[in-house]
């Protein structure tokens, strides 16, 4: 059994570094605001009323949400641009 030091940083790991609402707010100003955000991950809290407030209630509260949010993050590879 491999124990991983605490202090050893996440070197694989694009979404270190990073919190939820970082996430968000790059792909806002990347894809172009809340409707194309929507085009590519269809969910009410991006389409309907969205805002950055209710927007992160909904993905802390939807693990599968916030997946769909981190892998469209690292398939557009916007740690790489931070």
């Amino acid at each position: 059994m491999a124990i991983q030091a605490p202090n050893q940083p996440q070197q694989n790991n694009p979404l270190h570094g990073f919190t939820l609402q970082q996430i968000l707010e790059l792909l806002l100003e990347q894809q172009g605001g809340f409707a194309a955000l929507a085009k590519q991950i269809p969910l009410k809290c991006f389409s309907n009323n969205p805002s950055i407030k209710s927007s992160l209630t909904f993905l802390r509260k939807t693990p599968w949400a916030r997946t769909q949010v981190e892998e469209l993050f690292i398939k557009l590879k916007l740690y790489q641009k931070s």
